[in-house]
């Protein structure tokens, strides 16, 4: 049995364990003390003549020419469909159903008579807007979370694996028919939900590159190289892209050519602790940016410089991407749920709380405004989807399906993306406007079947003709 240590060894053991302890304090309340916390800087360049403002209702159409092009509805992203029709606030009735049996993670996209959606298990789909019928199909890969681009009479997907790779893929397929014009294999995985503009495609991907393709073609503008994961789709004004990484850092971008305008990290990195990641899709307006970020902030960037104008906490991850409009009665606003179960209404210039609604539950998909309604989904064991009042934060709608990023919407209907369904939710009243609205649907859905009809018939006699040439070369064959 060996003999205890020596009374001065033993003394001299407690002092080091006394030092450890107090140093450990120390790092503990340093931490404590210089742990990023909420920051304001009001003075910092902000404007409220933006894209984000209501614009006067469009005369209506004998045919529905309604466009939601891309994830966040404009090509800022700031999901705010503020002047939709009085008619299409709460309440509703139930239309038709669509049941996938497969995660509905994003919500489709609309052109005139068709919704276009991309499932979580790399299905494309074409929907009819007023029946809910497929018309068409199409197989991009094995896996995805994002939406569709569609424009330009093209529909365009990223996803996470293609059909037979563990990488990503980006696909281009005609609106009317389906059929593919062009593919492109990509190096590391995808879930960036891709913009349309000016017949180029924009998109980020995992390995931390961000890709401009000729929108024709496929054919690779220009590359940018972030620091980290870009999962986020970019949001674009005024010719600059914006979006953050997985890196801590965001970014802008000239859209024409790639190069960096400005590149800035948050105030989380000190001594080796992290910046959180951005996953959110950024939000332009007011001459800001706006995104969530995992250390459970939100923040507001200057969207010429990248200068820090406010950053504040929410107590838990933020995933989701913001709405962000100039809500009457309160001015403008940014809109974003948290992980701590609350969706938040800060005011967009200071980043000052104006109201919070609990859901109870974490909050990871992104709002979405339409008329004077705020919209978000839970995660489980809720999945449910909320509506609030922009102005108030009290509750106006509340429906037993959800998960992600539930809203969109034209100018006759709400279609709601639940965990695995997506819904048609009409007027309950149907108000002479509602019925012009719906006639010009109805005339639109009937185009896009008229032009696929076409295709198919052009395809027919296509084949018909190579079949009657290869019967003649045959015959030529035998009778030499």
């Amino acid at each position: 049995m060996s003999s205890p240590p020596p009374r001065r060894l033993r003394r001299g053991l407690l002092v080091a364990v006394a030092v450890l302890l107090l140093l450990a304090g120390g790092a503990v309340a340093f931490v404590l003390a210089h742990k990023p916390g909420d920051v304001s800087h009001p003075d910092v360049e902000f404007t409220t003549a933006t894209t984000t403002a209501p614009e006067p209702p469009p005369k209506p159409q004998a045919v529905d020419r309604f466009l939601w092009p891309t994830y966040g509805f404009r090509e800022d992203r700031t999901r705010n469909f503020l002047d939709a029709p009085d008619y299409l606030r709460p309440g509703f009735r139930r239309g038709w159903t669509y049941r996938s049996g497969v995660l509905l993670e994003f919500p489709p996209t609309i052109d005139g008579g068709s919704l276009y959606m991309l499932d979580d298990d790399g299905m494309l789909r074409a929907l009819a807007k007023t029946s809910g019928r497929v018309r068409w199909q199409q197989r991009v890969g094995r896996l995805a979370a994002a939406s569709p681009a569609v424009g330009d009479g093209r529909v365009y997907a990223v996803v996470l694996q293609g059909i037979a790779s563990a990488t990503g893929r980006v696909a281009a397929y005609r609106a009317s028919d389906g059929r593919q014009v062009w593919s492109k294999a990509l190096p590391s995985r995808a879930e960036s939900s891709p913009l349309l503009k000016n017949g180029r495609l924009f998109f980020g991907s995992e390995d931390g590159t961000v890709y401009a393709l000729d929108a024709d073609t496929g054919r690779t503008i220009w590359t940018y190289r972030a620091s980290g994961a870009v999962k986020g789709g970019p949001a674009l004004a005024n010719g600059t892209l914006y979006f953050g990484d997985y890196g801590g850092k965001v970014h802008a971008v000239q859209a024409r050519t790639g190069q960096q305008v400005w590149s800035v990290g948050t105030s989380g990195t000190r001594f080796g602790f992290g910046s959180g990641r951005f996953y959110s899709t950024a939000a332009v307006a007011f001459g800001r940016v706006y995104l969530g970020n995992t250390d459970g902030r939100v923040y507001s960037f200057a969207a010429s410089s990248g200068k820090l104008a406010w950053a504040t906490g929410t107590g838990a991850y933020v995933y989701g991407s913001p709405a962000v409009a100039v809500t009457p009665g309160l001015g403008p606003t940014v809109y974003v749920g948290s992980y701590d179960g609350n969706l938040y209404a800060f005011d967009a210039r200071s980043g000052a709380v104006r109201w919070r609604f609990s859901a109870g539950v974490k909050i990871s998909g992104s709002a979405t405004i339409v008329a004077n309604v705020v919209y978000f989904s839970t995660l489980q064991p809720g999945n449910d989807t909320f509506g609030l009042n922009v102005r108030t934060g009290k509750k106006a709608f509340g429906w037993p399906d959800g998960a992600f990023n539930p809203v969109i919407a034209d100018r006759r209907a709400i279609y709601l993306a639940g965990y695995g369904n997506l819904y048609e939710l009409l007027p309950k009243r149907a108000t002479p406007a509602w019925r012009k609205a719906n006639e010009a649907a109805l005339r639109a859905v009937r185009e896009d079947n008229a032009a696929q009809a076409a295709r198919a018939s052009a395809a027919r006699r296509a084949r018909s003709r190579r079949a009657r040439g290869s019967s003649a070369r045959r015959s030529a064959g035998r009778r030499g």
